[in-house]
């Protein structure tokens, strides 16, 4: 149920503030290569950002629930 109400709260911010997240997965360090053809997305920095924020919030979630 958690990982349900995660999902749905997910969803709500990217359909309410979706055009404020633009910068989101375009940022300096995202690796994009496009050809004729093919494309290739992988964004590194943005992954290294999102696992400091939920490392952060756990961290804040653990020290609230000792």
């Amino acid at each position: 149920m958690l990982i349900g109400g995660a999902i749905v709260a997910i969803g709500a911010v990217i359909y309410f503030f979706g055009g404020s997240l633009k910068w989101l997965g375009h940022l300096p360090g995202d690796i994009r290569i496009e050809k004729e053809n093919f494309r290739f997305y992988f964004p590194i920095t943005t992954l290294i950002l999102l696992n400091l924020l939920i490392f952060l919030l756990f961290r804040v979630w653990k020290w609230f629930n000792l």
